[in-house]
Parts: structure tokens; sequence; C-alpha cells
């Protein structure tokens, strides 16, 4: 499995915190209720500060 480094993992980890909390909004500002998306934003968040993120596999035809 991908390595996330630590600092990325604990990102992840605030965004599902703050779903679970009803906190948590998407890019269109509704809230996030869809676990997978909560994840999905907390990558997003590590990716963009510079975190130790693997790369999404390429989609396959």
């Amino acid at each position: 499995m991908a390595k996330y480094s630590k600092n990325a993992q604990k990102t992840v980890a605030k965004a599902v915190r703050k779903m679970k909390k009803g906190t948590l909004k998407s890019g269109s500002g509704d809230t996030v209720t869809n676990r997978k998306q909560a994840i999905a934003i907390g990558i997003s968040e590590a990716e963009k500060k510079g975190y130790k993120v693997p790369k999404q596999p390429a989609k396959k035809k």
C-alpha cells in the first residue's frame, strides 16, 4: 500500500473529524456527509500543504 506522511495522515483525520462534527464544507459550500468525499478533501489539503501523498493510479479504459 502507498505511504502517506504522518502530517498527511493527520490532515485527512482532521477532515474526517470535521465531517463527523458537521462543519466540513465542500467547494460549493454544501456540508459534506460522505466519508469518501471527506477523505478526498483531506488528501487535497495535504497536497496543497506539500506533504508526501502518493499519486493516484491511472484509470484503466
